[in-house]
Order: structure tokens, then C-alpha cells, then sequence
């Protein structure tokens, strides 16, 4: 299991369009992943739902876990992402 924790600094957070970035880069990968947001539960990485459920805004922290063959790449692939998007 590999995970790494980031802050959010996207103006709007992972709302529908960002987060639909954020699932199709977690598909590219055979590791299952997750994402957790402060106190609220673990969510699947690759759901879109699930990761609009946790209500991603700016400044929130966030843990990318991911376990399996590809586990380090597909966390660093979407903590990029993530770091990456724009307002």
C-alpha cells in the first residue's frame, strides 16, 4: 500500500469536472485506490460519485492511497494531476 497526502489548491475544489479528470487518470491504473478527505470516510478513486461525495474544496486535505502491482505510479499520477488543475 502506498499513499500520499496533498492539499487541494484548486480554486473550486474537485467538483464534477476535475474530479472526471481525477477517476479516468485512476483508471489508467490495475491498483485499486482510494481517496479520504479529514474525518469522512474512504472512497473509491475511480468512482465518480464517490469522490464528488466527499466534497473536495479548495484547501481541503486529502490522502491518495493505492494498493496493488502499480500502487506508487498511480499515486504519483494523481497527486500530479491533482496539483496540476486548473481554476
Amino acid at each position: 500500500m502506498f499513499s500520499k497526502t496533498i492539499t487541494v489548491t484548486n480554486s473550486v475544489g474537485l467538483h464534477a469536472r476535475p474530479a472526471t479528470f481525477f477517476i479516468q487518470k485512476a483508471n489508467e491504473f490495475k491498483c485499486s485506490a482510494w481517496v479520504e478527505a479529514g474525518e469522512r470516510r474512504r472512497v473509491n478513486a475511480k468512482s465518480l460519485l464517490g469522490v464528488l461525495s466527499l466534497g473536495i474544496t479548495k484547501g481541503t486535505v486529502i490522502d491518495i492511497i493505492a494498493d496493488g502491482a502499480d500502487e506508487e505510479a498511480a499515486v504519483t499520477a494523481l497527486v500530479e494531476l491533482v496539483e496540476k488543475l486548473d481554476d
